[in-house]
């Protein structure tokens, strides 16, 4: 995708720890990352670059010790209220943290380095209105438009709840149902055994990409996982969400799930849990008018709309080597209401 875009892209030998198993990786990895320090170094050399901006982690650590070596400033964002272990030790090597949640800065040690609450770099929501997405969606404008996507991680259970949920779906709100690759001729069989009056308000899509901005600004509520970008995303248009925490990876989707709960904007599903049943009971949400508004306005108190924006700040400071703003600025550009 990067270089589609046009985007010079680079790869270090160092590989992402996919697996703690006991296997020729094992022997492979630490020599991967010592002999990518160097490569590191070198390309840093060769780019000179003003500063780094980081999302931490294991495969970031020859890239964060060579901008050491070489006094080149860095910036690090981290979305998780609870940042992984590799996050933990790759944030002693940067000047500066941003972060989705107040939390994550307690945790990483506010008093080492400064630590702003940005929010999470996100697609602006201004690019379309809700009338223009549902016009070019085709949906009605009295319609209720549900918003179905896993992300890339265990959607197969998503998949499966729609399938079974779908004939009672469609009967309650408009569906647009993120597949993914593996699901989708399954998803376009299930739509075509729907009663034909009824096909139009099912939509599977392997994957939206440009189109998830106006299927977000068209949706009345969203079913999906707790990844920081879309719990961003979805508080930045001000939907309602049921969230289904991805159970692995440390548990880290549960902790940023129940900080959208906590404040009204979300109801929680354990994933174990999450089947049709599940889903329509969850979706009654949209029938529920007060509830709905009140879960609208959580929402929207959670929003940080201008997060790419604070985190954009951020690296210019580093890079011509200024002081950084202070907190309540980096709070109003995030809030989208700094002049």
């Amino acid at each position: 995708m990067v270089p589609a875009a046009g985007i010079p892209f680079g790869r270090l030998l160092v590989r992402s720890l996919r697996s703690v198993d006991l296997d020729l990786h094992a022997v492979l990895d630490p020599i991967r990352l010592s002999l990518s320090v160097p490569q590191a170094v070198a390309s840093l050399v060769r780019r000179r670059p003003a500063a780094i901006f980081t999302t931490g982690g294991y495969v970031a650590l020859p890239v964060l010790l060579a901008a050491w070596a070489l006094r080149i400033p860095v910036v690090m964002w981290d979305g998780n209220v609870v940042p992984g272990r590799s996050v933990r030790v790759t944030a002693r090597l940067v000047g500066c943290m941003a972060v989705t949640f107040e939390n994550t800065c307690r945790t990483l040690g506010r008093s080492e380095r400064p630590c702003f609450v940005t929010g999470t770099p996100i697609r602006d929501p201004r690019l379309v209105s809700r009338a223009e997405a549902r016009k070019a969606l085709g949906v009605p404008t009295e319609d209720k438009l549900l918003l179905i996507f896993g992300g890339s991680q265990a959607v197969r259970r998503f998949n499966s709840a729609v399938a079974q949920a779908l004939p009672r779906l469609v009967e309650r709100a408009r569906v647009i149902h993120v597949t993914g690759e593996a699901g989708f001729d399954e998803a376009v069989a299930g739509r075509d055994n729907l009663p034909e009056a009824l096909r139009d308000r099912y939509r599977p899509e392997k994957f939206l990409d440009e189109d998830m901005t106006p299927a977000l600004a068209a949706a009345d509520l969203v079913v999906g996982r707790a990844g920081s970008s879309t719990l961003a995303e979805v508080a930045a248009f001000g939907l309602p969400m049921v969230v289904v925490p991805y159970p692995h990876a440390a548990g880290h989707q549960r902790r940023n799930a129940e900080e959208m709960v906590r404040c009204g904007a979300a109801r929680l599903v354990e994933d174990e849990d999450f089947d049709a049943e599940a889903l329509l009971t969850a979706t009654a949400i949209l029938d529920d008018r007060p509830e709905h508004e009140a879960m609208v306005a959580a929402a929207r108190s959670q929003a940080r709309r201008g997060g790419a924006d604070a985190v954009a700040e951020l690296v210019l400071a580093a890079a011509e080597r200024r002081p950084f703003p202070d907190a309540a600025h980096v709070e109003a550009v995030s809030r989208g209401v700094a002049r």
